[in-house]
């Protein structure tokens, strides 16, 4: 009875605390002009990372999370991007930055919409990797036309927009977090992040503490753009190597999009490799595939407001955006995974237990 009540408490506190903070809104120049890279927030208001400017919403000492977002079918016309607020992806109408925010963290979202917003997912996913995909390099206006792009691939893109953004940076935490085909992004630019590291082009607090891969995305088949390897093998062999290099490294599937064959590559030499949680958010119709691919990272950003979750309502601690890293290594090294029991009708993680399962 006494955890009941401080579930309860736990829960109302977090709701009451986001219930008046207003969804952050961008201008419509960003929409119709080319625009990408880093923006950092704080509780109402986002600035976008310039290079030689300082920036009143990052602070190079404290911990950091990063936010790579995925596809974006649609989205330019519509003038809508992606933040931390989830409610417009079937998340509550909260802003769930604010629990970074309030635990010192500098919290950023690399954007990458306008190449994103493609028709067809492996033409947005080929731009990750090479400017020799399908659709080259092009991005797309708010008018719906198509614009030629930079001769540079997101990935690269992106990690100089990031390490611009990350001027003198000495905090002791690096965290990127990245949802469906922003999963590879946020393993490619930790790879060039960890590169840059090694060849001493920059300090070690620049290679990630932790990398937390949400519904991650692969599609099926060669690419020619990678030698013919598959997406997910390319990002297996990262994984690989950022392991080596003591990076934690975690995954949530909350959907079938990234499990059924037909739309996309299990990759299960990957998830077996790391920190694997099966989520069940039952609180969407079996209908609402899209839901259920958003809840995971509605479930890891707004699990950094509770305790650790646990297993079986035992002290045991699984993975989530508020265990330790040392939590998400164990797991890394176990040969099980864990699938949630209890919670699934709610959205709130608060009251969320875990299992154990077997691997993939």
């Amino acid at each position: 009875m006494k955890k009941s009540y401080t579930l309860l408490w736990t829960m109302l506190f977090a709701l009451f605390s986001l219930s008046a903070r207003a969804e952050i809104t961008f201008p419509n120049s960003v929409y119709s002009n080319l625009d990408y890279g880093l923006y950092w927030f704080d509780y109402t208001d986002a600035q976008k990372a310039v290079a030689g400017q300082s920036n009143p919403y990052y602070s190079n000492s404290k911990k950091t999370v990063i936010y790579i977002h995925g596809w974006q079918n649609g989205s330019v016309t519509n003038r809508s991007r992606e933040t931390l607020n989830r409610n417009g992806s079937g998340g509550p109408n909260q802003d769930l930055a604010w629990y970074w925010l309030d635990r010192g963290y500098n919290v950023g979202i690399l954007y990458w919409n306008q190449f994103a917003d493609e028709s067809e997912v492996k033409d947005a996913e080929a731009k990750i990797h090479s400017t020799n995909g399908p659709r080259g390099m092009r991005w797309k206006s708010s008018n719906g036309s198509y614009n030629s792009g930079p001769n540079q691939s997101v990935t690269s893109l992106l990690y100089t927009a990031l390490v611009n953004g990350l001027p003198n940076f000495t905090g002791s935490e690096l965290r990127i977090a990245g949802h469906s085909l922003g999963n590879q992004l946020a393993l490619t630019i930790s790879d060039k992040l960890n590169t840059a590291v090694n060849q001493g082009n920059l300090s070690g607090a620049y290679r990630p503490d932790r990398i937390a891969l949400l519904d991650p995305f692969y599609s099926i088949g060669q690419k020619s753009y990678l030698n013919n390897q598959w997406t997910g093998e390319r990002s297996k062999a990262i994984v690989d190597t950022l392991k080596a290099k003591g990076v934690a490294i975690e995954a949530y599937r909350s959907s079938p999009v990234t499990s059924t064959f037909l739309a996309g590559d299990d990759n299960k030499s990957l998830m077996n490799s790391i920190a694997f949680s099966e989520l069940k958010p039952w609180n969407f119709n079996w209908w609402q595939v899209a839901e259920k691919h958003g809840a995971a990272v509605t479930h890891y950003f707004w699990s950094r407001a509770f305790n650790p979750l646990t297993l079986d309502s035992s002290s045991t601690q699984v993975p989530s955006a508020s265990a330790s890293k040392s939590v998400i290594k164990t797991w890394m090294n176990k040969n099980k995974g864990v699938i949630q029991d209890s919670g699934a009708y709610s959205a709130t993680p608060a009251d969320d237990d875990f299992k154990e399962k077997a691997r993939l």
